[in-house]
């Protein structure tokens, strides 16, 4: 795509702006000579098709509607005013030469963070049939973000992906409130939500110049027969309102007032006027349309029970966007509520949604790009290659790190048994010692043994792993820790399980216990063949009867005559315990070099693939979440 559109269509103004491939900052395209233009539509008995602020007051005409969006979930016939306002602001993009058939562009339309997959795709098809470029549906409060992370004032960056957002959309009929954390998103819903919106000041205003204005009542009889010029006089309220609260210290020695012509009307108008009085009016005066209580009361119980529904999970940062959001008031509500957030704005609130929503085309352009680099690198085998010419050393870190506690968590236990004559016969014990061994490794206790020395190893596997990582984020303008394994670690995010049970899978545990067992025999029938079972008249008893053995049917035999025996349990219980865990760091050590053994020749190998194979696929589905968390889920 050569260029990007943003559209917001607003419930009661709407803006377009463009971002060509070469550029960086999306540029606002007037409307009917506004940037900022009126979300309403009129068609004349003659069928031409008129919108924004000309719509409001049109004569004559046979359909006017105003305000329609905010109805969009509740009634199905708002599609059609929808599809006609649309139709008139391509229509006038296509007049103006902005945009031109056939072109290489796409169209990036936002709408509310609440909005469910179908409710996004009933709206984008009305943009297809109309005739619009392509289309995509991308929530207003996840541009917002996009907005701020693309911003040279803001300079927030990508950083803040890795952290708690909350995005407060202050619009003229509602304000939604999401969280974004990780790159996820989640709508949260307030009681006052849906009436919560800066309309209701610009209602306040309005009724106070009615009450105001010497003719008041004639003109409030205007409004009330005609609903076109009752809401273009809330839009010039609107307009005058944001004016003011974007440097009330300049207009406090300044008249801040604006006159509406009705023009369909002889001499009639109405003074628009803000000053201290008026705005505190407006802000904490009781509203019949908010139950009796003002736009404060409900702005900051709703955030309250924001507060309460993130359970703990409080933002790092508050982005405000929407005109209203120019209100000093709206920051200071949101540092009282969330005094451990930074809370910014953008120097443009109004217009946050629009441009984010043309960075995020040009976004999507880019890391289409991207994603196809990552999964060329996924399919190579580059990864393998890595993981493979260190999966040894993972190997006998881990043998390092767990022969000694299964020698002490299930061996000992298992001897325990067999001194207490639970199990009969030695012979029994290779069996039950595998069971054991196996349990254990899949304990959590195996998994946090095995923490250190896998995050050590992985910690070398990236680094090599960056040698590919960071020129594809070079090139695609990706920030090289997106991709990078050993920034994760550090912050602990990273999803790569190296088990204790992968570590040792059937065959290296049979192995191990065999090592195991002969060490075990061993104790019984260590040196010449006699038996160092205890000391003592028993043992000496014991003992010379073990040595006749050995003589009679010689070693070998002598000790499948001992693993197949009903040893009597006071003989058992003559070889202290203590005896046995001394013995366990001679076996430890044994374990382990034999295992060194093993692994330098025949098991090489085997244990190579196995291990090499399973790992890199956990790291290839790892670099492909990092990846979707950089994208920032457009929808």
């Amino acid at each position: 795509m050569e260029r990007f559109f943003g559209f917001d269509l607003g419930d009661a103004e709407s803006a377009v702006c463009v971002l060509p491939r070469s550029q960086h900052e999306p540029e606002l395209l007037p409307v009917r000579d506004r940037k900022s233009f009126i979300t309403a539509y009129a068609r004349t008995e003659n069928g031409e098709l008129i919108i924004g602020e000309d719509a409001c007051y049109a004569p004559k005409v046979s359909v006017r509607r105003l305000r329609f969006k905010s109805r969009f979930l509740q009634d199905p016939d708002v599609d059609a005013d929808v599809r006609s306002f649309a139709a008139g602001v391509l229509g006038e993009l296509y007049g103006s030469g902005r945009l031109v058939q056939n072109e290489d562009a796409c169209f990036y339309i936002g709408c509310p963070a609440g909005w469910d997959k179908a409710d996004r795709e009933r709206y984008r098809r009305i943009f297809e049939k109309v005739g619009f470029p392509p289309a995509r549906i991308i929530s207003e409060s996840r541009a917002a973000l996009v907005s701020a992370c693309q911003s040279r004032h803001l300079q927030i960056g990508y950083d803040i992906l890795q952290h708690a957002v909350l995005v407060v959309d202050v619009g003229s009929s509602t304000t939604d409130f999401a969280f974004i954390s990780g790159g996820r998103e989640v709508e949260l819903k307030t009681a006052g939500e849906v009436a919560l919106g800066g309309g209701i000041m610009d209602e306040l205003l309005l009724e106070n110049a009615l009450e105001a204005a010497p003719d008041g009542k004639r003109l409030r009889r205007i409004l009330e027969e005609s609903e076109p010029w009752r809401s273009y006089c809330e839009f010039a309220a609107r307009r005058l309102k944001e004016k003011y609260f974007a440097d009330p210290a300049f207009w406090k020695d300044q008249p801040c007032l604006e006159v509406v012509r009705l023009r369909s009307h002889a001499l009639a108008r109405l003074t628009l006027r803000m000053d201290e009085t008026v705005a505190d009016r407006l802000v904490n005066g009781p509203s019949e349309r908010l139950g009796g209580r003002s736009f404060a009361d409900v702005f900051r119980a709703s955030l309250t029970e924001v507060r309460e529904k993130l359970a703990g999970q409080e933002p790092e940062l508050i982005f405000l966007t929407g005109g209203v959001s120019k209100m000093a008031q709206i920051g200071d509500w949101c540092r009282e509520i969330f005094p451990e957030a930074v809370t910014v704005t953008g120097t443009e609130p109004e217009f946050s949604v629009t441009r984010g929503l043309a960075w995020c085309g040009s976004i999507d352009e880019e890391l289409r790009a991207f994603r196809k680099e990552i999964e060329d690198l996924r399919d190579s085998s580059a990864v393998e290659r890595i993981v493979g010419a260190h999966v040894e050393e993972l190997y006998q870190d881990a043998v390092e790190a767990l022969t000694e506690p299964i020698l002490r968590e299930a061996v000992l236990p298992v001897i325990d048994r067999w001194r207490s004559g639970e199990i009969e016969k030695l012979a029994q014990i290779d069996g039950i010692l595998e069971e054991e061994i196996t349990a254990w490794l899949h304990t959590e206790d195996a998994r946090r043994l095995l923490t250190k020395p896998v995050t050590a190893w992985l910690r070398k596997v990236g680094y090599e792993l960056e040698e590919h990582t960071v020129p594809i984020c070079v090139r695609h303008n990706v920030p090289y820790r997106a991709l990078s394994l050993t920034s994760y670690l550090a912050a602990s995010e990273i999803d790569v399980r190296v088990e204790a049970r992968s570590v040792f899978a059937v065959e290296e545990i049979t192995w191990m216990i065999d090592t195991i067992i002969s060490v075990l025999v061993g104790l019984l029938c260590g040196g010449s063949g006699v038996a160092v079972i205890s000391s003592g008249l028993p043992g000496i008893v014991a003992g010379a009867v073990l040595s006749l053995l050995v003589l009679l049917l010689g070693k070998d035999k002598m000790q499948e005559m001992i693993l197949n025996a009903n040893i009597p349990g006071a003989v058992r219980r003559l070889t202290p315990r203590k005896y046995y865990e001394n013995r366990i760091s001679h076996i430890s050590e044994e374990v382990k070099e034999s295992f060194r053994h093993s692994l330098a020749t025949e098991k090489n190998e085997e244990i190579t693939d196995r291990m090499a194979d399973d790992i890199s696929a956990q790291i290839e589905d790892c670099l492909m979440k990092m990846a979707e968390v950089v994208e920032i889920p457009l929808g």
